[in-house]
């Protein structure tokens, strides 16, 4: 299984380890893509602060981010899953795993980026500002600029497996599963039950809490209709529309009674 997951808006404060090295990364069919997207942002960080902070979308108070994003070619990596918070990834939890389903993790679980493309959780990333949705003076908008790498590169790293798509629509706009690939890909939607609305918050978290029953369960389900099963083996509640055309995804909404 493959997990497609947002990254977080917020992230923790980059490692005092060894720098990024962009060519140890994983993908590596996405390494000149990144380094063009690294020396666009680096630049134009450390240059006009107010331009840089326009085009980030960041407030007076997110200021320090600006300054942050210079040093991304010096300071200290981390593994991503540790760069990554917020609510997806406190549900997900990732340090409290134990052994076998963080092999899992590190196999299966790929975070979608503005900066990096994609990245597995072990990959040794700084902590960064820029989201799918800047649109970079030199590059334009980043989440157009991926399309051609990704659709490169994310075929053969999905493989014959099931696609699990939990992104946000920003991220999912730099790669849109077709052929083979969208059969085996399930897209998912957490709804409050009792007004069928998605809430932002109670649909991050659940997904994290989703990704995470999986991982520990140890369940390898080996298509969207064998993932539904697997879900309502964990206690979930599933809704799935099978694609009426071929070369289309599944589509599964999750029902949770209450928000939290």
């Amino acid at each position: 299984m493959l997990v497609l997951l947002p990254p977080s808006e917020g992230k923790a404060a980059s490692g005092r380890g060894a720098p990024l090295k962009t060519d140890s990364l994983s993908l590596p069919g996405l390494t000149a893509a990144r380094e063009t997207v690294l020396g666009e942002l680096v630049d134009l960080c450390a240059g006009d602060e107010e331009k840089a902070r326009e085009v980030l979308g960041l407030s007076e108070g997110l200021r320090g981010e600006v300054a942050k994003n210079t040093e991304l070619l010096t300071a200290g990596a981390r593994p991503a899953g540790e760069i990554y918070t917020g609510v997806l990834y406190d549900a997900l939890d990732l340090a409290s795993l134990d052994a076998a389903a963080k092999r899992r993790a590190a196999r299966s679980l790929l975070v979608f980026s503005g900066l990096w493309g994609a990245v597995r959780v072990t990959d040794r990333i700084p902590s960064y500002r820029c989201s799918m949705g800047v649109k970079l003076p030199g590059l334009g908008a980043l989440g157009a600029y991926w399309r051609a790498p990704m659709a490169e590169v994310l075929p053969e790293a999905a493989g014959e497996r099931l696609v699990l798509d939990l992104r946000s629509s920003a991220y999912a706009a730099a790669w849109k599963p077709k052929g083979q690939v969208a059969e085996r890909t399930a897209t998912v939607r957490v709804l409050h039950a009792p007004t069928r609305k998605v809430v932002s918050h109670f649909n991050k978290a659940t997904k994290g809490r989703i990704v995470r029953s999986l991982l520990t369960s140890g369940s390898v389900p080996s298509g969207p209709a064998e993932l539904v099963e697997a879900l309502r083996d964990l206690g979930y509640e599933v809704e799935a529309e099978a694609p009426a055309k071929a070369g289309r995804a599944w589509s599964l909404d999750v029902l949770v009674d209450e928000i939290h």
